[in-house]
């Protein structure tokens, strides 16, 4: 499931992202959302989090368990 849709996105869920310093290597970062920062319910690039462990990125996937 793609990250675009803030419904989507709860805290807790586990999560893909991509950080701002590697958007163009494109490496994901695994992690579990501590705060939603996007406000729009969809963005085009991914919906902004901040992990538990305080990194910040653009959710690229939902990962279901």
């Amino acid at each position: 499931m793609s990250g675009q849709n803030r419904n989507d996105v709860n805290i807790g869920a586990r999560v893909k992202i991509v950080l701002k310093a590697d958007q163009r290597t494109e490496k994901l970062t695994v992690g579990v959302v501590a705060k939603l920062l996007t406000k729009s319910s969809f963005h085009p690039h991914g919906i902004k989090v901040q992990l538990e462990d305080g990194q910040i990125g653009r959710v690229q996937e939902i990962i279901s368990d």
